[in-house]
């Protein structure tokens, strides 16, 4: 696998995820290993496309699990930004249940 080769040779191939309900990005990040989420997340370059991502309040993940921006990345992974919830999920299901009676 290319992606195992790079990580032999000290560099590991991530990739920095971040969703808008009008637009979805997956950049590919190299960089020397290790490296951490915040290290591929600024190395990216997505913070300057999309002004709006504030990593003091919003979650980051690795393939859906969530991590700490001083979490260490191993080649491959799937570095994900995520969005605040708009409504509680809770609360939708309350108003979906109400709406159907």
């Amino acid at each position: 696998m290319a992606g195992s080769e790079g990580a032999a040779a000290g560099q590991l191939h991530v990739e920095v995820a971040y969703a808008r309900p009008d637009v979805q990005v997956l950049i590919p990040v190299s960089l020397p290993s290790p490296v951490t989420a915040g290290e591929a997340i600024e190395a990216s370059g997505i913070r300057g496309r999309f002004p709006e991502i504030d990593l003091a309040r919003q979650t980051v993940g690795v393939f859906a699990t969530p991590v700490a921006l001083d979490h260490v990345l191993h080649d491959g992974d799937r570095v994900e930004i995520y969005r605040a919830l708009q409504v509680d999920p809770k609360e939708m299901r309350r108003r979906r249940a109400g709406a159907r009676r």
